[in-house]
C-alpha cells in the first residue's frame, strides 16, 4: 500500500538514481580533529562512517543526483556501476530511514 499518511517511519519512499540527496537540517557532516575522522551529527546520534561511507558522504552536495554519485565513484575507483550501486543505494537508503539524509 502507498500513501503519505501515519507516523511509520517505514513508509518512506526508496532513493532511485534520480533522487537528490541532502543532510537533513539537523545533521551534520564534517571532519572532527578531536577524532581524526569524518563524522555525522544528528540530535542524539553520532555516526562514525567508514572509509567508503565517507568517499559516498563527501559527494552529497543537495545538487547532485545518486546517478551521477554513483558514477563518479564508478570512474574514480574504476568499478563497475553496478557494484558501486549495491554498495552507494542501501546505504543512502539507510541514512535516508534514520533521518539524517532527506531525497
Amino acid at each position: 500500500m502507498t500513501g503519505s499518511g501515519g507516523n511509520s517511519g517505514n513508509t518512506r519512499s526508496p532513493i532511485e538514481g534520480a533522487s537528490v540527496p541532502r543532510f537533513a537540517p539537523h545533521a551534520k557532516f564534517r571532519f572532527d580533529e578531536v577524532r581524526q575522522a569524518w563524522i555525522v551529527l544528528a540530535p542524539e546520534r553520532l555516526l562514525l562512517p567508514d572509509e567508503q561511507a565517507v568517499e559516498i558522504l563527501r559527494l552529497i552536495d543537495g545538487e547532485r543526483d545518486v546517478d551521477a554519485i554513483i558514477d563518479d565513484l564508478a570512474g574514480r575507483f574504476e568499478a563497475p556501476r553496478g557494484v558501486i550501486a549495491s554498495d552507494v543505494l542501501p546505504m543512502l537508503q539507510d541514512l535516508v530511514d534514520k533521518r539524517v539524509l532527506r531525497q
